[in-house]
């Protein structure tokens, strides 16, 4: 898709569709009325024909309008503009994206007045109306995509800041658009080699962006204990990937990301239940994520240094698995008791954070369909959030608050960690019953003391399921608002 942002009067534009946001009240908005007075009065007598025209999730496709050269018309519902914020405001897009494609658009333009504010979630949006997985099906979609996007600036010196919103917004989209593509493959073919060779293609030919793979002959060098006898038995042999985007200045320390790539998990010896288990090949999730955080970098050239971390594996019974009661010594040295082998995530994870320490990391955000214990509390609607730093931590919420891919921050107190107790090692891998997700990141956190780190669990946030069963792309729009404020970009 291509957007753009220009200045051009409403009433000559060329458009196949012209989208125009309208707000539950009397005067409905400068740009409706605008157009209303260009048209002689006749958007407003259509418009008088439906019901509540401007609530939200209305989206009115409006004809007859004298005086336009736009060949259609679709007004979207957008509710009070005192209670707009961008949630809102991308479902109204989505909204009207998919009618005027419905309608046989392929390219449409947005009348946004003077306010650039939420360019870029629009287009994220208007990207998300556009995808669809069919890479694994015989017969592929015919239905053709929104080409062009345009905003219509009603001030020639909003030209300027629109266009840029609206880059960072298709470098957002598409990074979604990997990361939700590698989700959604099987785990027969995005195996954790899969996405060692996507890591390596994707830093072919970009200058900024390095990209190494660590076999498992490496990992024994490095006297990797924990990783390589939890994956002695696969048959698809672990990776360890590290992305590394120099972007900022030789000196400047990298803002690490490290994501939980197993690619498909069922259970291992502690093996999960049937139903729904196919959608274990979202494990990897959260390796996802950092690759389309990674991409959403290079495109964007952002000007700060960033390091991709994404430890690789599948997790299935074996007569050489991890059993229960099995003990296993960490890169760090900490031995682990393993209590359940379906807490392998944070095994992974663990040894990956004591990795990254040799980066010396400005900040260390991990990313991670970890529990399930997070879908309880806070369903599918924030990814929860645990850190270290109060700073960090509150950097990533307002991320998340100004995206829209909103996180809700749990505590770590030192009290839960005594729930790691174990009588035969230095910790267990799990913590009983009680505060799952809380006990996961307080595992993690004993590997994260020489640096700011942040954790979020994306167990609840990274797939939708039932009939729109499918990866989100969550949180690549939290992770690359916070890039982006660190860049000082925004």
């Amino acid at each position: 898709m291509q957007v753009s942002a220009t200045f051009l009067a409403l009433d000559t534009l060329k458009t196949q569709c012209l989208i125009i946001p309208t707000f539950s009240s009397s005067s409905k908005g400068d740009t409706f009325n605008h157009i209303d007075l260009k048209s002689k009065g006749t958007l407003s007598k259509a418009a008088k024909k439906i019901k509540n025209i401007a609530d939200p999730s209305t989206c009115s496709l409006l004809t007859d309008i004298n005086n336009i050269a736009a060949q259609r018309i679709l007004v979207v519902g957008l509710g009070k503009a005192s209670d707009l914020n961008t949630k809102k405001y991308a479902a109204g897009i989505a909204n009207a994206i998919k009618a005027a494609k419905a309608a046989g658009a392929t390219e449409a333009s947005i009348a946004c007045g003077e306010d650039v504010s939420f360019i870029k979630e629009a287009v994220i949006s208007a990207s998300e109306t556009n995808y669809v997985f069919d890479d694994c099906k015989s017969t592929k979609s015919t239905a053709k995509p929104l080409a062009k996007l345009r905003f219509v600036m009603s001030e020639r010196k909003n030209v300027k800041a629109a266009s840029k919103a609206a880059d960072q917004g298709l470098a957002i989209a598409n990074g979604m658009t990997l990361a939700k593509t590698l989700g959604n493959l099987p785990g027969n073919i995005c195996t954790p080699s899969y996405l060692a060779d996507a890591a390596s293609d994707l830093a072919r030919g970009k200058r900024k962006l390095k990209t190494t793979i660590l076999s498992e002959a490496q990992m024994k060098n490095l006297a990797w204990a924990l990783y390589c006898l939890y994956h002695a038995a696969l048959v698809s042999p672990p990776s360890l990937i590290v992305m590394e985007y120099k972007g900022g200045k030789a000196n400047q320390k990298p803002i690490a990301l490290v994501g939980k790539g197993l690619t498909f998990d069922a259970g291992g010896i502690s093996i999960k239940p049937g139903a729904g288990m196919d959608e274990m090949k979202y494990d990897m999730c959260g390796a996802a994520s950092v690759f389309g955080a990674m991409q959403a970098c290079v495109e964007l050239e952002l000007p700060i240094n960033v390091v991709g971390v994404i430890p690789s594996s599948e997790n299935l019974p074996d007569g050489d698995a991890n059993k229960p009661g099995d003990i296993v010594t960490s890169m760090s040295g900490q031995t682990i008791e393993i209590l359940n082998t379906d807490a392998e995530g944070r095994l992974i994870l663990c040894d990956a954070l004591t990795y990254t320490e040799r980066f010396e990391p400005a900040a260390v955000i991990d990313i991670a369909t970890l529990t399930g214990a997070c879908i309880v509390a806070l369903g599918d609607q924030a990814s929860g959030l645990m850190a270290n730093d109060d700073k960090l931590a509150d950097e990533l919420l307002e991320a998340g608050q100004s995206s829209g891919d909103r996180a809700w921050r749990l505590p770590i107190w030192d009290e839960y960690q005594s729930q790691l107790d174990s009588n035969f090692a230095d910790m267990a891998n799990i913590g009983g019953p009680k505060a799952g997700s809380i006990t996961a990141a307080c595992f993690l956190a004993r590997y994260t003391k020489k640096f700011k780190w942040a954790h979020l669990d994306i167990a609840g946030t990274a797939w939708k399921q039932g009939a729109a069963k499918g990866a989100t792309g969550r949180p690549v729009p939290l992770l690359m608002e916070f890039l982006m404020k660190r860049a000082r970009v925004i």
